[in-house]
């Protein structure tokens, strides 16, 4: 779904990604297999990131990798592209949503990209012991704010190793020009 979502933003393999709670995810993997140049991951957890870097040996050079809380951290440069599989979804508190966003109007270029995967409506209302906030595609664009636009929805059903089935919601937005 991610890579889908990219694919339909018109990313190019120049522009600037960065991958928010990215972690031990495979994205920047496949990413980098495509030839991006500028990605970033940003994570809370080094042991996350750690085992990434030792699944991608000496390419892992090519990553910039953050250890921070994205609540807190403030961006050194603006990226084309903000991606988030399952981050947003872990703050159910106004304020910490507010600060995420924050950061993300910080992060992203005027004109640049967002996709954004939470547990959708129906979704659980737990995952690994903490509540989570779940979203419809016109909910999660409200949470995002006033000039950053909704382009495309879409919905997952997220098979766990267990086997338990989550449902996802998708959204790629735009973030305005002038927003």
């Amino acid at each position: 779904m991610s890579l889908r979502m990219m694919r339909s933003a018109g990313v190019r393999t120049g522009d600037g990604v960065i991958d928010v709670g990215g972690g031990a995810a495979p994205l920047v993997d496949e990413l980098l297999g495509q030839g991006f140049t500028d990605l970033t991951v940003l994570d809370v957890s080094r042991v996350g990131m750690s085992y990434a870097q030792r699944r991608l040996g000496d390419t892992a050079r090519r990553v910039t990798w953050v250890v921070a809380d994205v609540l807190t951290w403030r961006p050194p440069r603006r990226y084309d592209l903000w991606h988030d599989r399952a981050v947003f979804h872990f703050l159910t508190d106004a304020d910490d949503q507010r600060r995420y966003v924050d950061t993300l109007r910080a992060a992203v270029a005027p004109g640049g990209h967002l996709v954004i995967g939470t547990f959708a409506a129906d979704g659980p209302t737990r995952c690994s012991g903490l509540a989570v906030a779940r979203y419809g595609p016109e909910g999660l664009g409200e949470r995002l704010g006033p000039g950053i636009t909704v382009i495309a929805a879409d919905r997952e059903e997220h098979r766990t190793p267990s086997g338990t089935v989550q449902p996802f919601t998708w959204v790629l937005a735009r973030r305005g020009r002038a927003g």
